[in-house]
């Protein structure tokens, strides 16, 4: 360890979680093995054969489980995945000890090309969408479309609610929050997260509520639980820095996916005033605005972002045939009104 490091960001060892994950009802979960990384998989088998793949990324602190209602709800129309990031879920740290969004990237990356899925729907939330507009930005011919629900781009000013996670990343300051909170327990915990993240926690079940607590419990057993926290904390806020081609709105200019791009006016970490710069940097993008959502629309209105989603499947769906009927030999013809139209 370099002399440099904070001493909560050491090395720590990667063992089995004592408990296993939660597996909802139709969803799998398999291990994907790749050279000094594993990565924990959650799939939901379409309701049928030959629908496009889907990948799905989650943000800081969150799982594949995050993705569980909006994966069922599309089960009709994509083949959807949604990965557990290295650190997080199910998932043991990765050997390098690497949490950037580059190295987060990457193992997205890494996990298509092996499973030879491209391309697909990506689809991020917080740090994912952060991930995902990386991914997009590098490797477009990985991705079909891509969806980013309150994506983790660079703020001037961060809402002050969202000032106390980007501290995580300062050195310290994890050992700091511990300490200080050593005597709550895990439904103190995930109530407190709830409150930060839902923008009305009275939407969460008692039933979605007990299963989080369960799952925040299974976490806080891992030895690595807050090391992967803080160190991706600091990888979400040294991206927010890097200038150049490496910055994240450039990179999002770069993208050639069409882009939905889902806000949430309650939203206390993303800022609900970065949709429309947003929206104006992703060259083919889309904006779905939910004045009532958090920073987890997908958990918190798992129906308004399938819709959204679905108007963007449609929508695609309808340039490529309307491109495959060109490349065949549709040809132009002037209608009465003296506009063009296009037939086979």
């Amino acid at each position: 360890m370099s002399s440099t490091e904070p001493p909560e960001a050491r090395m720590v060892a990667a063992v089995p979680p004592a408990r296993s994950v939660r597996v909802g009802a139709g969803e799998k979960v398999r291990t994907a093995a790749l050279p000094g990384l594993t990565l924990t998989v959650r799939s939901r088998p379409p309701s049928a054969s030959g629908l496009p793949p889907a990948l799905f990324v989650h943000g800081l602190g969150g799982s594949s489980q995050n993705w569980s209602a909006l994966m069922e709800l599309l089960a009709d129309r994509v083949d959807g995945e949604a990965l557990d990031l290295p650190g997080f879920g199910d998932s043991p740290p990765p050997d390098d000890g690497n949490y950037s969004i580059t190295s987060h990237a990457r193992a997205v990356i890494r996990y298509l090309d092996a499973q030879g899925r491209g391309p697909v729907h990506l689809v991020g939330n917080s740090m994912g969408g952060a991930i995902a507009t990386r991914v997009a930005a590098v490797r477009p011919d990985l991705v079909r479309t891509l969806t980013l629900v309150s994506p983790a781009l660079p703020e001037l000013r961060p809402q002050r609610t969202a000032v106390p996670t980007g501290l995580l990343a300062v050195p310290g300051v994890t050992w700091l929050f511990t300490r200080l909170t050593r005597d709550w327990d895990a439904e103190r915990r995930t109530r407190e997260v709830m409150l930060l993240t839902f923008g009305d926690p009275s939407r969460v079940t008692r039933e979605a509520f007990a299963h989080a607590v369960e799952e925040f419990e299974r976490r806080l057993d891992l030895p690595y639980f807050w090391d992967a926290l803080t160190r991706s904390a600091r990888g979400v806020v040294d991206s927010y820095t890097l200038g150049g081609q490496h910055s994240l709105w450039r990179q999002a200019e770069r993208v050639l996916a069409p882009t939905l791009l889902v806000y949430g006016g309650r939203d206390q970490l993303v800022s609900v005033r970065m949709a429309d710069r947003a929206n104006a940097t992703f060259r083919d993008s889309r904006l779905l605005t939910l004045l009532d959502a958090g920073h987890v629309a997908m958990m918190e209105y798992p129906e308004a972002v399938a819709r959204g989603m679905r108007e963007l499947l449609d929508d695609v769906d309808q340039r490529d045939d309307r491109d495959s009927r060109e490349a065949r030999g549709a040809v132009p013809v002037s209608g009465a009104d003296g506009s063009g139209a296009a037939r086979g």
